[in-house]
């Protein structure tokens, strides 16, 4: 399966935000640790607060948090969110073209590779993605020791 460049933005964006959980963090430090585009990060920001991931605090000294503990942030869920209109493949879409459509059994496998994929996202939160082992190692990283 293949997820978009937006929906691993999303992902790094909300991983940041929990390891950065003493702060508040701005797009552009966060599109700065990560080396990525601040006005792309912006787009995705602004899609994470309206789906109630992320939480703007405005002002001065504002900046971004996570809008719930990272056990409630389900990574499934998120993906789903992010992905709304990619399909995985043309027959996916409403803008099908393809000829073989009525006697191709390939939508069905896929549809349920992609089912199965889901499945397993779906068991994972944020929370998942901060192991203590591992903890260290992002926040050098991400600059943030």
């Amino acid at each position: 399966m293949h997820i978009t460049r937006y929906t691993d933005y999303s992902l790094r964006v909300l991983l940041y935000l929990a390891v950065n959980n003493k702060e508040l963090a701005t797009i552009k430090v966060i599109a700065d640790s990560y080396g990525i585009s601040k006005n792309h990060l912006m787009k995705i920001v602004q899609h994470l607060s309206a789906k109630g991931h992320v939480e703007a605090v405005r002002g001065k000294n504002g900046g971004l948090r996570l809008a719930a503990k990272p056990e409630q942030i389900n990574i499934g869920k998120l993906v789903r969110d992010m992905e709304q209109g990619s399909p995985l493949v043309e027959c996916f879409g409403t803008d099908n073209e393809c000829v073989i459509t009525p006697a191709c059994q390939l939508k069905h496998v896929l549809a349920e590779a992609m089912e199965s994929f889901f499945q397993t996202l779906d068991q994972y939160s944020l929370a998942d993605m901060l192991l203590p082992k591992h903890m260290k190692g992002l926040e050098q990283i991400l600059r943030l020791e």
